[in-house]
């Protein structure tokens, strides 16, 4: 029986991980065979702690994992999908695999949600991203463009124009979501925001290293024009990767994992760290936090037994 098996390959899990083999516990982490964590998806991390000239992204998470392994972490491939409560632990069941542990962590994480269009993939991160937070400094003085009617969106506008004075928001219906307090603080900002309503983006066209242009259709005439812009973030908001949990622990309506401030979840022994619980920051700094709180508690859970 492991003392802690640790669900996720990002930054939150490999945090936990490192605290909880360094504490000389019997630690295991479960994660898809390839990284599918949104940092290893990044290119120029400039805003996590200890690094001036900034670190591309899978190198942070690839370095993460390294630490991890000199204390002592076991890395296994394998998509969780179910947690069970057993005498002295849990049983969490792969597709092929069933392993027994004292404490479980989910580390998961969320998934941006995507607008599904040609050339988003090819683009991503190299012009289109999902945090105006981590990227808006990236593009300083260049024209963006934002995807989004709601907080989030209103959230990267703001965001942006304390780099850049050309903030397109492009919304596929006529008003916004958003809360009211929000939006007064963009059209207040209309001489660096301008917003085009009812229309989508339908492709993300660039030189092959960055993008350059993008097809827009407004959705009442229907007609197609092309904007050119260098940097386009998708504020559309995050899906959590939980679904093989809701059975187990309760979830808010969104799907999150509801945790309390030691990221303990209603059930003893089962924690959980980083965006599949965090629906508010979505900051790596801040997934690495909650992974050593989440290791830290359930060393303490462990020694209780």
């Amino acid at each position: 029986m492991q003392d802690i098996v640790i669900i996720g390959g990002g930054i939150a899990a490999h945090s936990a991980a490192i605290y909880s083999s360094r504490a000389n516990l019997k630690v295991l982490v479960l994660s898809a065979s390839i990284p599918l964590d949104q940092l290893s998806m990044t290119s120029l991390v400039e805003n996590y702690a200890g690094f001036p000239e900034g670190v591309m992204g899978p190198k942070l998470i690839k370095d993460c994992k390294l630490q991890a392994e000199k204390f002592g972490a076991e890395y296994k491939s394998g998509f969780v999908e179910s947690i069970k409560k057993i005498k002295n632990g849990f049983k969490i069941s792969t597709s092929d695999k069933e392993y027994k542990s004292k404490t479980v962590i989910i580390a998961t994480g969320a998934s941006p949600k995507k607008l599904k269009i040609p050339g988003e993939e090819n683009y991503f991160g190299k012009g289109v991203s999902t945090c105006a937070t981590c990227d808006a400094a990236l593009f300083k003085n260049k024209q963006v463009v934002i995807v989004g009617g709601g907080d989030t969106s209103m959230e990267y506008a703001l965001i942006l124009t304390k780099f850049t004075d050309n903030v397109t928001i492009i919304h596929r219906k006529d008003k916004f979501r958003a809360s009211e307090i929000m939006q007064e603080r963009v059209f207040k900002l209309k001489d660096k925001i301008n917003i085009i309503w009812d229309s989508e983006i339908k492709e993300i066209r660039g030189d092959g290293n960055f993008v350059s242009e993008i097809k827009i259709k407004n959705n009442k005439n229907k007609k197609d024009s092309i904007l050119k812009c260098e940097g386009i973030f998708l504020g559309i908001g995050h899906t959590p990767n939980t679904g093989p949990f809701k059975k187990i622990l309760k979830l808010d309506e969104k799907g999150y994992i509801k945790t309390k401030d030691s990221m303990s979840t209603d059930i003893d022994g089962i924690f959980a760290a980083g965006d599949c619980q965090d629906k508010k920051y979505w900051q790596a700094i801040v997934a690495a936090g909650s992974g050593c709180i989440s290791a830290l508690e359930a060393e303490k859970y462990i020694s209780n037994l």
